[in-house]
């Protein structure tokens, strides 16, 4: 691994703009379970099922309980080592964002924040009716379904099967990534648009692309660097390198 660091980190020295891509691989190396498949079933229901604004609608206590259930599970879950090279990686650069397709909050207890959360983030909450954002709601919910102070129902605030990616959000990943001078590609095999889009609009403009990933994915071909390991050691052999 070291050879495999050393041989590209003196571009990742001289770097000002750098952006960081995560996916699910880099939170289940603290455990986070994926919710689906075996060990994923809640009751008798899929993560499909259940994730839409129209399941919402119809049983929005059902809802409810099942993303209270996940968020109890992720609350005992830690940043691992992977999540604070992360942050040592931010102090680092002038210019630094790192977008996560994650839900977990697990980068911002890790203590990263330039964060763009392109799906979301399982501990806020939104109402439905005007749109504001709670960070304080308890884990687990004392009442279930949760109602904002203007009686309207919270939802929880991530992107459901059927929704876009929140503008501001993906705009900014956008326009790092075309920024970069260096990017990584972390624990994601980033072939879902439009997250998908990062690396390539990094690479067309001239970033240095890294993959870190337990195994070669479709974009391993692309990439300047594939490293295959877990993050969790890889990351932070990076920035004993740097």
């Amino acid at each position: 691994m070291a050879r495999e660091v050393g041989e590209w980190i003196d571009t990742l020295r001289r770097a000002q703009r750098v952006t960081v891509l995560t996916g699910a691989g880099i939170s289940a190396e603290s455990g986070v379970p994926t919710f689906r498949g075996e060990g994923g079933l809640w009751r008798t229901y899929r993560a499909e099922e259940l994730a839409t604004p129209e399941a919402f609608v119809r049983d929005p206590k059902l809802v409810w309980e099942w993303y209270d259930y996940r968020r109890q599970v992720v609350s005992k879950a830690e940043p691992n080592a992977g999540h604070s090279a992360l942050v040592d990686l931010e102090s680092r650069f002038a210019e630094f964002l790192l977008v996560t397709q994650n839900v977990d909050n697990l980068h911002r207890r890790a203590g990263s924040r330039s964060v763009a959360e392109l799906h979301g983030n399982l501990f806020r909450a939104r109402c439905t009716r005007e749109g504001t954002i709670r960070e304080d709601l308890p884990c687990p919910i004392p009442e279930i379904p949760p109602v904002c102070g203007c009686g309207a129902l919270l939802r929880p605030d991530v992107v459901w099967f059927g929704e876009s990616l929140p503008v501001e959000q993906i705009t900014l990943a956008g326009e790092a990534a075309r920024r970069s001078d260096v990017m990584l590609v972390v624990g994601t095999s980033a072939v879902v648009y439009p997250a998908a889009a990062l690396p390539e609009a990094a690479k067309s403009n001239g970033a240095f692309v890294v993959e870190v990933n337990l195994q070669r994915t479709p974009i391993s071909p692309f990439v300047d660097v594939s490293i295959q390991g877990p993050a969790a050691e890889v990351l932070p052999a990076i920035v004993d390198a740097l």
